[in-house]
């Protein structure tokens, strides 16, 4: 009973230090499949389709734990000079690192195992994701500007994973899809950028990270307004272009277009009123209007995708 709690205390810290409060984030990887639903040109077969897509999305959840390991495990210096990082598992030593370093590896044997199971396309792009958090974690983190782009960049390949995972072209995705995935992503990691910058942390968060110490808030704010726009007009375009009309056999997704502008101005205003753009993954669960918004835009895009 005496050894029992040590690992029992250890195996709670290493599913904090997994964070599975961000698997949120994967849910892109279901993207595919959703608008493959709608297709009336080639529909998908949604119970099939979710047999493929759920386990992909599982997948990068782990594969996204690994990550999040390693990040730690490098950072672990530092972290423990922060205000409120010291508190993570590995920073606060209720993680080993060695048992870190064994967890993180386990799960990268098992996404890959997995990955190559689905399909090999699907592994690559895994591989992929691998490598550019990888670069990201060792040198990328460090440069402004590149930093959110690299952000971005990796929510694009969790929407590529997604049509990957049927052995393209059964799902082929819009560039169009990517690009908004794009926007979206570099809109949150911008808020996220900007939330940190101008916190009561920001002088504990700039000496952890060099790249916070290149950015300026009234830069940030021009950037944010930018991408903001970009981000409705992209998907505007999107949901109008003709492209799109044949293949959903409807313009009705335009009807979309409210509800994603409303869902960004509601994130402005958490970021700008009520100081609470640094953790997005919690606020798509916790802030009940955005919340609310969320699940409106999925009811109606699958209410216009029955009819």
């Amino acid at each position: 009973m005496h050894e029992s709690k040590p690992k029992r205390f250890e195996l709670s810290a290493l599913i904090t230090a997994m964070r599975p409060a961000q698997w949120t984030k994967n849910a892109v990887v279901l993207a595919a499949l959703a608008f493959g639903f709608g297709d009336k040109m080639q529909q998908v077969d949604l119970v099939n389709g979710l047999f493929r897509a759920v386990p992909a999305a599982l997948l990068f959840c782990l594969v996204s734990s690994a990550v999040y390991l390693f990040n730690d495990l490098l950072d672990l210096k530092s972290d423990r000079q922060h205000p409120t990082k010291r508190f993570r598992p590995l920073a606060s030593g209720r993680l080993s690192s060695r048992s870190a370093v064994i967890s993180a590896l386990v799960l990268l044997a098992i996404v890959f195992a997995g990955g190559w199971q689905l399909s090999v396309p699907f592994c690559s792009v895994l591989l992929g994701y691998v490598a550019l958090q990888a670069v990201y974690t060792l040198f990328l983190k460090h440069v402004a500007l590149l930093d959110v782009f690299i952000i971005a960049a990796g929510f694009v390949l969790r929407a590529i994973a997604g049509a990957a995972v049927f052995d393209a072209p059964e799902i082929p995705i819009s560039p169009w899809l990517l690009l908004c995935t794009f926007l979206l992503a570099l809109f949150l990691a911008l808020c996220k950028r900007r939330q940190e910058k101008g916190s009561v942390e920001s002088t504990a968060s700039a000496r952890q990270r060099v790249s916070l110490q290149k950015y300026d808030l009234q830069l940030l704010d021009q950037l944010i307004a930018a991408v903001t726009a970009a981000t409705c007009v992209a998907y505007s375009i999107y949901t109008l272009w003709p492209e799109t009309v044949e293949k959903f056999g409807s313009s009705r997704l335009g009807f979309t277009i409210p509800i994603v502008m409303f869902g960004m101005f509601r994130y402005l205003d958490l970021l700008y009123r009520q100081d609470k753009g640094d953790r997005p993954e919690t606020l798509l669960l916790t802030d009940v209007p955005l919340l609310a918004t969320v699940i409106l835009y999925g009811l109606t895009v699958l209410a216009i995708f029955s009819l």
